[in-house]
């Protein structure tokens, strides 16, 4: 192996979250935003919402998809947050921006197959959220009955 390999290797082996050096953390702090999942789960045609872990929807198909459409069904984003957050992403290679020259120019965004293989996973943690909510609600009000 060269040196610059054997660096590399070396460097992926010391990837441990739990360390505070670790640039792993980073990225767990960037893929744990609400607003990152719920951009990976449009972008992976996970739209709908009514499927669970138990009976998912096997209709998603992942699509590009404009930053209008985003900033529509993104319910609460502002317009500030969506830029960055579509910026940190490209960033990362989870998503491709594409910029079509058109009066106005037609920006549009999809998924990279890195972006399609973290949407498998963020798909799964919006369902568990939205089915386990009640749960969650109930227990926040028992805990809140007992601590007041």
């Amino acid at each position: 192996m060269t040196k610059k390999a054997d660096e590399k290797a070396q460097a992926k082996a010391e990837y441990n979250a739990f360390l505070a050096v670790c640039p792993s953390r980073q990225l767990l702090d960037r893929i744990s935003d609400k607003w990152v999942v719920l951009i990976l789960c449009a972008l992976g045609g996970d739209t709908s919402g009514g499927d669970t872990p138990e009976q998912p929807d096997a209709s998603h198909t992942p699509k590009a998809m404009r930053y209008s459409e985003l900033a529509r069904l993104l319910a609460g984003v502002s317009q500030k947050m969506l830029t960055q957050t579509l910026r940190a992403l490209e960033r990362d290679g989870l998503l491709i921006r594409t910029a079509t020259p058109t009066v106005p120019v037609t920006v549009t965004y999809e998924l990279t197959g890195l972006g399609l293989s973290l949407h498998h996973l963020t798909r799964g943690l919006r369902q568990w959220a939205q089915t386990h909510m009640e749960q969650v609600i109930a227990n926040r009000e028992s805990h809140d009955a007992r601590t007041s």
